[in-house]
């Protein structure tokens, strides 16, 4: 496979658990499919609740022909904005690979970071509940979507133990 930037033959590398190619000129990353999920979910467990899911938004979603060549179909990639993050990713329609440029990956995860802490305190329930349907509708397999809804109830108790210490205290002290 060649570079999609440089047109120079990538390398494997393991990240996260996951091996992806990477290009030793750039430093961008071809993730097949399903790998940048897989990479995200190893870099930071308690996102694995967020899914990277570039097409789920419609207000959000923002799509252009792409200049660079799909490494494994040779056919155009597409550009496509993630979320409101400004970060702008290339896509095959064919294989579901995604191409990262440097640094791109650490700027997703810093991005979702923030998302998830804004959703957590203010969209939990509805967070929660569509967390609890994903268990018997997917994307991911049940267990890993069981998983996802425990770990935003872990959030929450982590976020407010933390905003709120004196009340958590009094709780902590309440009679069993």
């Amino acid at each position: 496979m060649l570079c999609p930037h440089c047109k120079i033959k990538l390398n494997s590398a393991i990240l996260h658990n996951t091996e992806v190619d990477y290009c030793s000129q750039c430093l961008g990353l071809w993730f097949e499919q399903d790998e940048l999920r897989l990479a995200k979910d190893e870099k930071d467990k308690d996102l694995q609740w967020l899914d990277i899911d570039l097409w789920k938004n419609e207000k959000e979603f923002k799509i252009s022909y792409g200049r660079r060549i799909c490494p494994s179909c040779r056919v155009p990639l597409y550009e496509v904005y993630y979320g409101s993050s400004g970060i702008i990713v290339d896509v095959c329609n064919l294989c579901q690979g995604v191409w990262l440029d440097r640094a791109e990956f650490k700027k997703i995860i810093d991005w979702l970071k923030k998302k998830a802490d804004y959703e957590v305190l203010n969209n939990y329930v509805k967070n929660l509940f569509l967390e609890f349907a994903e268990i018997f509708t997917g994307p991911e397999t049940i267990r890993e979507e069981i998983l996802d809804f425990l770990t935003i109830l872990k959030l929450l108790n982590y976020k407010f133990t933390t905003q709120y210490p004196a009340i958590s205290k009094i709780i902590l002290q309440l009679p069993k």
